[in-house]
């Protein structure tokens, strides 16, 4: 029995931290086994890939180089983690996947969208979430949030116009997919957030309410 695949999106500052620690307690307390795991990132290697895309550095960065180090962290975490998960079962929660890749690299760094969807297919074949939280909040309130956390990655240092693009994209892809995306208002205060998680999880999914 194949499990089933989780993800939660969003630009800086909606909570996706602390949200993602609420949708995995919510899943274990139902009896679900599951893999939290993350990207990029998610196994040695591709931690690995993380940090390299992530720091900041002087050298101007290929938007082209960026995209390919995204999908080969993906294919790798694909390879090692999420797929014998899902193929033994398990359900699988991931903070950020390939949504991530069309808004920060496509709506972002102004990426092609066809290459970003061939990359897909090549790296993921058939494999899509069956479920993607898409914690929204305007821009100018995410990056407020991100700003007191300290020290900023490099993609996090962008300017708001940046954001307001990636933001805009992901909109964009779960108006084009009702049916995968649930889109979590994420201003107003924690245990009204979670509750919409509770209802897009129970309608979705049948977990049921705490």
């Amino acid at each position: 029995m194949k499990g089933c695949f989780i993800t939660l999106e969003g630009v800086e500052g909606v909570g996706k931290s602390t949200n993602l620690a609420y949708v995995q307690a919510r899943l274990e307390a139902s009896g679900k086994t599951l893999v939290v795991t993350r990207e990029p990132g998610g196994t040695a290697m591709a931690e690995e890939i993380r940090e390299l895309l992530l720091r900041p550095r002087q050298e101007s960065v290929s938007e082209m180089a960026e995209l390919l180090l995204m999908f080969a962290g993906r294919a790798q975490h694909l390879h090692a983690l999420i797929q014998p998960a899902l193929d033994a079962g398990h359900w699988v929660l991931c903070d950020r996947f390939t949504d991530a890749t069309y808004a920060y690299q496509g709506g972002g760094r102004g990426v092609p969208m066809d290459w970003i969807a061939t990359l897909e297919t090549m790296v993921q074949q058939q494999l899509r979430p069956d479920l993607t939280l898409l914690l929204d909040v305007p821009v100018e309130v995410g990056l407020a949030r991100a700003r007191q956390r300290g020290e900023l990655d490099r993609f996090e240092a962008e300017q708001q116009r940046f954001f307001e693009d990636v933001r805009q994209v992901y909109l964009q892809r779960a108006q084009a997919e009702p049916e995968r995306f649930a889109i979590i208002d994420a201003t107003p205060a924690l245990n009204a957030v979670q509750a919409q998680i509770d209802e897009a999880l129970l309608m979705r999914l049948g977990v049921p309410k705490p």
